[in-house]
């Protein structure tokens, strides 16, 4: 609202109400899409690592113009194609490691709510029934265009995105927008005191957040796209009716572009790459790991080099952690006082990089660091047991708010275990010929092996 970096000063001490615009559930998601959910889902964790208790609410629209063009399309009812879309989205979001919702309200479990609402707003003189539509009236609400910085009177007709000749007749003004649609034929559709129909876009995110989060509640989320006019409708649409602030932070994530143009990745263009085919073809981690360490405001370019880029840098925090580990088995030195100084700074600079506007590029040059005084520290002739269980612990709970889940790798293939050890006997026989036909067999395996001055490990490769 005030395009400024604002304290963050919760409504309740230690816990943060959210919501984020969910999916229209008509379709697979996009990479753009997931943008969204991936940034507040880091948004949300480093909230949690700083020990505060989110509520986070995401919903789902299920009933929409696409979903019921798309229904018909497809020879199946509204509900079953939003059965079976939000079973994807659960199933995509769960791959790049989204953590669940506190709450997913769906817009069709929510009619009277709805219904009770405008009738408010019929009540107030804010909204009015026109031929079993009823309409906002936009310019009776005086901060209208106050988040997206926009005059009303410069603003072109259309804001609600669904205009029609038809349409702009039964409107008082052009810049009205829906709240409630008749019904068009054999449409799903509910029974309202305007006759049968179904809610407008903008009226569910209102209804939704402020029945499951209150009047008025702390950070409002979602793509840069929806500041106008779907949030700037659902303030208009929250405030009139409570006389409350809606939301007290408001906070948009920057898009994703492709190509050399960096055009704005959407399905209306169909340049879209779905999360769906994508975490097929990849690893889901890669994924994750681009979007989570952009800082959420910022573009991301998604290129063949900018997946390069993240699958390279995201083995080598995997591989720190791995290499500390490793050290367990014969951990018997006494603590390095150095390296735990080292590691409490670093926390501190993590925690003022991510304080900064959730600042995920600094956050993750500081995790960078971290991995490279774990390497150096699991090179030492003498490790301490528990140092390096702590160690493990503030570099995994940093790790973890951008998605990363770390793990000691169980490495328990016996065959595999054998053929390294025949290797190790060829070394030590200086049976150098059949050193490396095993190694290259274990290369065609998929293994990747180190020579530390422990032993041999092995591990199996990501591609």
């Amino acid at each position: 609202m005030t395009r400024t970096k604002e304290d963050f000063k919760p409504l309740v001490d230690n816990q943060v109400s959210m919501y984020v615009c969910g999916p229209t559930v008509y379709n697979y998601i996009h990479i753009g899409n997931a943008r969204s959910i991936i940034a507040f889902d880091t948004i949300r964790r480093y909230f949690e690592y700083r020990g505060y208790n989110v509520k986070f609410v995401s919903n789902f629209t299920d009933v929409d113009d696409k979903m019921i063009n798309s229904a018909r399309d497809q020879g199946i009812t509204m509900p079953e194609l939003a059965e079976r879309y939000i079973n994807a989205f659960k199933e995509d979001v769960r791959a790049v490691n989204v953590e669940p919702a506190t709450l997913n309200p769906r817009a069709t479990e929510n009619i009277p709510e709805i219904i009770d609402f405008i009738t408010v707003l019929i009540e107030k003189g804010y909204a009015y029934e026109a031929q079993g539509d009823v309409y906002y009236r936009a310019r009776k609400f005086k901060k209208y265009g106050a988040l997206s910085h926009q005059n009303i009177n410069e603003l072109e007709q259309g804001a609600s995105q669904h205009v029609d000749d038809e349409e702009t007749a039964r409107k008082e003004d052009p810049i009205d927008f829906a709240l409630w649609k008749a019904t068009k034929g054999n449409e799903i559709a509910w029974d309202s005191p305007w006759g049968s129909g179904r809610p407008g876009w903008h009226i569910e995110c209102s209804v939704m957040s402020t029945k499951y989060l209150g009047d008025t509640f702390d950070i409002h989320g979602g793509g840069e796209d929806l500041q106008f006019p779907h949030h700037e409708n659902e303030i208009a649409q929250s405030e009139a009716k409570t006389g409350q602030t809606f939301a007290r932070y408001w906070m948009h994530n920057g898009f994703v572009t492709v190509g050399d143009e960096n055009e704005k990745m959407s399905k209306s263009l169909g340049n879209f790459v779905t999360v769906h085919d994508l975490v097929k073809e990849i690893n889901p981690q890669v994924l994750r790991f681009l979007m989570s360490t952009t800082q959420y405001r910022r573009p991301i370019q998604y290129t063949q080099n900018s997946l390069q880029d993240a699958k390279n840098n995201l083995e080598k925090v995997q591989n720190a952690f791995i290499n500390l580990n490793y050290r367990l088995k014969d951990a018997k030195g006494e603590p390095d006082y150095d390296t735990a100084r080292k590691a409490d700074n670093l926390e501190k600079d993590f925690v003022q990089a991510m304080d900064d506007d959730f600042n995920a590029q600094n956050g993750i040059a500081v995790v960078y660091e971290f991995a490279r005084l774990i390497n150096v520290y699991s090179e030492k002739d003498a490790v301490n047991a528990e140092q390096i269980k702590r160690l493990a612990k503030m570099y995994s709970k940093m790790a973890s708010i951008f998605g990363i889940d770390l793990k000691q790798e169980e490495n328990d293939d016996v065959e595999i275990d054998q053929l390294v050890k025949r290797r190790d006997q060829a070394r030590a026989d200086r049976d150098f010929e059949t050193s490396d036909q095993l190694r290259d067999q274990l290369n065609q395996m998929g293994v990747i092996l180190e020579d530390t001055p422990q032993g041999t490990r092995w591990r199996k490769s990501n591609e």
